[in-house]
């Protein structure tokens, strides 16, 4: 899908980077549009304000202030830009399934024209009414309607002690592993398709087998931890591309309790979190840090939080879907269509999209995980167009860690998964560094980027997943 934005050529948005993908010319990242919205803003003498809350949960409101450009001042389509890039990254971060408003009323209802069933975010309000099993909301009120902000976190993880299995479900594979007292005794990936498959029986029988490989290398089973793609609420799937293809009536009677009945079935304790926060979590087990924004860069884009105190928020954290670049008809996923957003940037699918503009012939009938390994294998060889690759995608990652970082406290950032194994993982590392030098220097003094070893970074994640449940004793 693209949205029509009349006049974004003359936008504040439409700035070219500094340090510009090879690969991409159109690119034109939010933290560089955004600067140039505040840099123009702050030559104003008047503001306007919008105030944002977002509901989670009766325990869990999210609150943000925005301040805009009056209306005398002309730029009516740069704030409705501005403000819709704003909440609908909240909404991908933080997740809800009410949206409250108070501001200019053209504004507001601009905003909330987006997420109706005709709107340009009329996908991202569907998923949010699966996440949260509620009917999305935007409703415009007074100052005294907004509601006061509160937060809550998560105490899971970080419990090795006993016999565990963890795992880690991915669109082409999924990573198991068995530990004992602390110690990987075994991990593997087994492949598997599960987003072609109608019939969920084919997924649980899969994952139950993985189970039993790993259980036949412990003496007993004492917990079991998962880390899946997609959005969970109390071990329970809402939302996930994984079971894509299952009918409606059929997720919600077998997929939705899918968790719960392996937990009976096994008769142990069992947690089952997003793999994005799995991701932050397994940074801070082998390296003791706090404050990580985890970016696992796979099938889709996989992002996870650990605050300073080393605790889970409890946060969507799906960037996925949450928008990095300004430019309307920029690179779209394949589930949402949605332009600009995170899958289409720090995945597979990036690096396919990047191949045919570097005219590196991939045959059609190889799957992205196949694709992806030629282009590796190129790398390996010195391959100067699957250089460009990983340095375009460096880029990318360069001008979205300060976007980030506007919503996100954090001291590192760690990138990880299938994408950045092998030598392209330090190009896009690198690259990364060079454009936060040059454009960011603040940030770049602020925020670590790193990646963990190799073995961490393609099962580390099914071995921090197995921590996630407290034992019972």
């Amino acid at each position: 899908m693209q949205h029509d934005h009349p006049g974004f050529t003359e936008s504040l948005f439409n700035a070219v980077p500094r340090c510009l993908p090879k690969l991409d010319a159109r690119f034109r990242p939010l933290a560089v549009g955004i600067r140039n919205y505040r840099n123009k803003l702050a030559e104003c003498g008047e503001r306007d304000q919008l105030h944002i809350a977002l509901e989670q949960s009766g325990d869990s409101i999210t609150r943000k202030e925005i301040a805009l450009f009056p209306e005398q001042a002309g730029r009516d389509a740069d704030n409705l830009r501005y403000a819709s890039w704003i909440l609908n990254f909240l909404i991908w971060a933080r997740g809800g399934w009410r949206v409250f408003l108070q501001g200019p009323p053209r504004l507001c209802a601009a905003l909330a024209a987006q997420y109706a069933p005709d709107g340009a975010h009329a996908f991202d309000a569907r998923l949010m009414e699966q996440a949260f099993a509620r009917p999305f909301e935007v409703s415009i009120v007074g100052l005294q309607g907004l509601p006061d902000a509160k937060a809550k976190s998560l105490s899971l993880g970080g419990h090795l002690e006993g016999c565990r299995i963890g795992f880690d479900l991915g669109a082409s594979d999924y990573k198991i592993a068995a530990v004992q007292e602390g110690q990987v005794v075994f991990s593997t990936e087994l492949p598997w398709d599960p987003r072609n498959q109608l019939d969920p029986a084919y997924h649980y029988d899969r994952i139950c087998a993985g189970l039993r490989l790993a259980a036949a290398h412990l003496p007993r089973v004492d917990a079991i931890g998962g880390s899946s793609a997609g959005i969970l609420v109390e071990n329970r799937i809402r939302v996930t591309s994984l079971f894509r293809a299952v009918p409606r009536e059929v997720f919600r009677e077998q997929v939705e309790t899918f968790f719960p009945r392996l937990q009976q079935e096994w008769g142990v304790p069992l947690e089952v979190i997003n793999d994005g926060d799995v991701t932050a979590l397994a940074g801070a087990i082998s390296l003791g840090l706090t404050g990580i924004l985890g970016i696992a860069m796979g099938s889709s884009e996989a992002v996870g939080f650990l605050d300073r105190a080393g605790r889970i928020t409890g946060w969507l954290n799906e960037l996925a879907f949450a928008p990095i670049d300004a430019n309307p008809n920029a690179g779209t996923d394949d589930w949402s269509g949605n332009p600009g957003i995170g899958a289409a940037y720090f995945s597979q699918q990036a690096v396919n999209r990047l191949a045919q503009q570097a005219g590196i012939p991939l045959p059609s009938e190889l799957s992205l995980p196949e694709r992806l390994k030629q282009v590796q294998e190129r790398m390996q060889q010195g391959d100067a167009a699957a250089y460009a690759i990983f340095a375009s995608i460096g880029c990318y990652l360069g001008y979205t860690i300060p976007w980030y970082a506007e919503f996100y406290d954090f001291d590192h950032a760690m990138i990880l998964g299938r994408v950045t194994s092998g030598a392209g993982g330090e190009v896009i590392l690198s690259r990364a560094r060079e454009v936060l030098s040059s454009e960011f220097p603040d940030i770049s003094e602020r925020i670590s980027l790193f990646l963990p070893d190799e073995n961490s970074r393609r099962v580390g994640q099914a071995v921090a997943a197995a921590s996630l449940p407290l034992i019972n004793r």
